[in-house]
C-alpha cells in the first residue's frame, strides 16, 4: 500500500469517525458578550543599530516625543534618526480582563524601516473602537526574523524582521464592560451553525435543568434562562459547559487541496449514476443480492444478503461505471487498488461535480 493509500485511509477513517463522538458544550460554541476586542495604537521604537528609517511622518513624531519633554526643536533641523521607526501597535483585550494585568502585544513597522530587532518600544496609548484608551504598551521587542544586505545590493530575509512582539508589554488601564451578567438569559452560539445541533443542545440542556430552561433560537443559537446572581450564574454556566451531547453529522462535502493532493471525504457522500472517461482507468462498482438459505431443521429463516462488487483493470477501457448509492469510500479504494495518483482522483471528483453525480458539495482549495 502505498502512501497515498494510506494516508486517504486516515483521512476518511477521521472524518468517518468525528460526528459519532460526543463532544462538551464549551468545545462546539461560546456564550454570547463573551469576547476579546481588538486594540491599536501608534508609536517609535528606539534604539536601533541603524535600521530605522528617515522619513517626514516619523521625524514629525520624533519631535512631537520630545515636545512632551519639554524639549523644543528648530522647524528647519532635521535630526537624524536612523535608529528610530514608526511602528504599529496591536493587540486583542480578552473577556474580563481587569486593570492592572497584563496582556501581549504585536509590534509592525509602517515605514521604510529594515528591521526592529534590538529596539524598544516607548509607551504606546492602544485604543478600542470607541476612541478610549483600555492599555498602555511598553518593552523591549523579540524579533523572530533576521536580515542582512550585502555591499553589492543583495540582501537575505529570515522571516520578517520588521514584526516584533512584547510578552505582557501592555498594562490595561480600563475594563470593558461585558453584558454577562445582565438580563435573565446566557445565549450559547454554536462555532458551526446547524438546526439538528442547536435541537439537542437545547434537549441535553432541559433533560439537566428542566423543560423549557433551554430554547433553540435559530440554527446558531440557543437561550438558557440563567439565575441573575452572579456568583450562581458562574456555577451554572460552569455546569452548563462541561455537558456533553452529540452533535449533527456534518453535511455531506469533499474537500480537495490541488496543491497538496490533500482529499477528505465525509461519510455521507454517496454517488449518483454516471459515468466516466479517464485515461486507460476502469472502474465498476456494482450490488449484487444474495439468497442465504438456512440448513434443514435449523429453524432458521431465509434472508437476503448485499454484496459489493468492486473490479479493477488499467487497460485500454475508458469507462467508469457504477450503481447509485455507491458511496466515494468505495470508489476511491478501487482506484487506490491499481495505484493512481492522486491527480486521477482529483479529476475524478471534478467530473462527478460537473454531472450533478456526487449527493454533497465539492470544495476545491
Amino acid at each position: 500500500m502505498n502512501r497515498f493509500v494510506q494516508t486517504m485511509s486516515v483521512i476518511l477513517l477521521a472524518a468517518m469517525s468525528f460526528s459519532s463522538q460526543a463532544v462538551r458544550v464549551k468545545d462546539v460554541s461560546m456564550v454570547e458578550g463573551v469576547r476579546s476586542n481588538q486594540l491599536v495604537g501608534y508609536g517609535l521604537v528606539v534604539g536601533l543599530p541603524g535600521t530605522g528609517e528617515q522619513s517626514r511622518f516619523t521625524e514629525q513624531s520624533f519631535k512631537a516625543m520630545l515636545n512632551g519633554f519639554g524639549i523644543t526643536l528648530p522647524d528647519s533641523l532635521k535630526p537624524k534618526i536612523k535608529n528610530v521607526a514608526a511602528v504599529a501597535v496591536h493587540a486583542d483585550l480578552p473577556p474580563f480582563v481587569k486593570p492592572g494585568q497584563t496582556i501581549d502585544v504585536t509590534v509592525s513597522s509602517i515605514g521604510s524601516a529594515g528591521s526592529l530587532r534590538g529596539g524598544t518600544l516607548l509607551q504606546t496609548f492602544l485604543k478600542g473602537l470607541d476612541g478610549n484608551v483600555y492599555a498602555i504598551a511598553q518593552g523591549s521587542l523579540v524579533v523572530g526574523g533576521l536580515g542582512a544586505d550585502g555591499a553589492d545590493g543583495s540582501r537575505v530575509l529570515v522571516n520578517t524582521p520588521t514584526v516584533g512582539r512584547i510578552a505582557n508589554g501592555g498594562i490595561v488601564e480600563r475594563a470593558v464592560k461585558s453584558p454577562f451578567t445582565q438580563g435573565d438569559y446566557i445565549t450559547f452560539n454554536l462555532h458551526r451553525p446547524d438546526f439538528t445541533t442547536a435541537k439537542r443542545l437545547s434537549e441535553t440542556i432541559n433533560n439537566l435543568v428542566g423543560p423549557d430552561s433551554a430554547q433553540a433560537l435559530d440554527a446558531a443559537s440557543v437561550r438558557v434562562i440563567a439565575p441573575r446572581d452572579p456568583a450562581q450564574r458562574v456555577s451554572y454556566l460552569a455546569t452548563l459547559e462541561n455537558l456533553e451531547f452529540k452533535p449533527a453529522d456534518t453535511s455531506a462535502k469533499i474537500i480537495v487541496n490541488s496543491r497538496t493532493g490533500t482529499i477528505v471525504i465525509g461519510k455521507d457522500v454517496k454517488l449518483q449514476p454516471a459515468a466516466i472517461t479517464h485515461g486507460g482507468l476502469t472502474v465498476t462498482i456494482a450490488e449484487q443480492q444474495n439468497v442465504s438459505q438456512p440448513l434443514a431443521l435449523s429453524e432458521g429463516e431465509t434472508t437476503v444478503t448485499k454484496q459489493s462488487i468492486i473490479d479493477v483493470n488499467q487497460d485500454d477501457s475508458r469507462a467508469f461505471v457504477f450503481n447509485p448509492g455507491i458511496s466515494l469510500d468505495d470508489l476511491v479504494r478501487a482506484i487506490n487498488e491499481v495505484g493512481a495518483a492522486p491527480g486521477d482522483l482529483m479529476a475524478i471528483l471534478e467530473a462527478l461535480k460537473e454531472a450533478g453525480a456526487i449527493s454533497g458539495q465539492l470544495v476545491i482549495i
